[in-house]
């Protein structure tokens, strides 16, 4: 019994080591390959990889210098801020090696080996090649440095404990870099990299489970982010996107607006700005034939599409329909006096089409989520033609007005039958 004793209490001791070791060890730095193009060619190549990742939405503030940093993520466990990767040698990444870089963007670790949170998207970032990691590197080192310290995270115990990320990431992160599938052909391959690895769509359009790690089994299947639904984007033909032709996905993803589909807003406005409408016409075409084949799941984000809306009978955009013209609602005074000017009672647009509300999803949400996310605080969008925006107007409605305009919006452009409250309005006002 007693050398029974002794081999438990060393195998104990091995264990009690060799959990200190993962946990508390400093992570290695990989092997960096040899760059095939130097100079000005690197740094364009890393400029439109930068721009297909999407740096600059999460690395940069709403009015402030590109990339320098200090973007609030607010989680359910704490609030988390994005870092300067302006080349400062202070506080931003100025001083990082080559090596040190592809580890963050490979391993999720930062320059001083402490493991980063996954709202840095680094399971996606890891399928990326190292030719591309380092061309993102030589982009950001051309760009001005901008001294800006963000702010320290506010999390709470134990998410402040950054060694448990060493746990998570055994549990979650991808193993190996993305390879071609030689049953599909070039452009599924290249879409599949631009979705997957660079562009990282599942971050937002996919559900996480418990210990915020993305739903392998609901992949795409659509989930609720900062506040905003990324809806379905599988090829379910009812909640998905399986009943969208090539033409409108393209034009969705490189302008934010497709006919009879509605426009972009909120998260989805700000990815079309920052990095979709900046690649090319193939690679947006790699993308949707990638996108087609994503098995369908049915989700409950949205209802489906209402094809024939109560805005469908308005004589023109500047009527309303003759069952509607009697009646007086708060909803309907709301609307006539703020937004009929823009959208029109049919909902085509009057001043831009990016402005046409029927076939939205968000109009087909009954709870009016994004919807009300966009009457109170506005959406703003780049286009071929200038700037497109609509102002938010939670300073001039209160808390009622928003709401009965809200499920009037759901009502006569999705037909749907909404109950926003004058409660929700107040938490989405935040």
């Amino acid at each position: 019994m007693r050398r029974l004793a002794v081999w438990l209490l060393a195998l104990v001791a091995l264990l009690v080591v060799a959990a200190g070791a993962f946990f508390f060890l400093p992570h290695r730095l990989d092997e960096v390959a040899v760059l095939k193009t130097t100079g000005p060619e690197l740094v364009a190549r890393g400029e439109y990889i930068a721009q297909a990742a999407d740096c600059a939405a999460c690395h940069s503030m709403p009015g402030g210098k590109p990339y320098a940093g200090g973007l609030p993520f607010t989680l359910a466990f704490g609030t988390i801020y994005s870092p300067n990767i302006t080349p400062d040698k202070e506080t931003g990444i100025g001083d990082w090696s080559d090596a040190e870089f592809v580890r963050a963007m490979r391993h999720g670790v930062g320059k001083d080996g402490e493991d980063l949170y996954p709202a840095f998207p680094y399971t996606a970032y890891t399928l990326m090649s190292d030719q591309d990691i380092l061309a993102v590197k030589a982009y950001l080192a051309s760009l001005p440095p901008v001294k800006s310290q963000a702010p320290a995270n506010q999390l709470s115990f134990p998410y402040n404990q950054r060694y448990v990320m060493r746990a998570w990431k055994l549990l979650f992160m991808p193993d190996g870099r993305m390879q071609p599938d030689p049953s599909h052909p070039p452009d599924w391959n290249r879409g599949a990299y631009l979705v997957e690895a660079l562009g990282h769509c599942g971050e937002c359009h996919t559900p996480r489970n418990r210990l915020f790690a993305l739903d392998k089994d609901r992949k795409f299947a659509g989930a609720e982010a900062a506040g905003w639904k990324a809806y379905n984007i599988t090829s379910d033909k009812q909640t998905g996107i399986g009943g969208w032709s090539d033409k409108e996905l393209a034009d969705y993803l490189s302008t934010g607006h497709a006919e009879g589909r509605g426009s972009a807003s909120g998260s989805m406005a700000e990815v079309v700005d920052y990095s979709l409408r900046h690649l090319t016409a193939e690679d947006i075409k790699a993308m949707v034939a990638y996108l087609r084949t994503i098995p369908p799941q049915t989700s409950d984000l949205a209802a489906a599409i209402n094809p024939h809306p109560p805005a469908a009978k308005a004589p023109s955009a500047y009527a309303p329909p003759a069952d509607e013209s009697g009646k007086d609602t708060i909803g309907l005074r709301v609307f006539q006096s703020a937004c009929a000017s823009c959208h029109g009672w049919n909902g085509e647009g009057l001043q831009h089409s990016h402005a046409a509300l029927t076939g939205s999803q968000s109009v087909n949400d009954p709870a009016g989520t994004n919807a009300l996310k966009v009457i109170l605080h506005g959406t703003r969008l780049e286009t071929r033609e200038g700037e497109v925006f609509m102002p938010g107007f939670a300073a001039g409605y209160d808390d009622v007005e928003i709401a009965a305009v809200t499920n009037y919006v759901l009502g006569h452009f999705g037909g749907k039958q909404a109950s926003v409250t004058p409660a929700d309005v107040a938490a989405a006002r935040h």
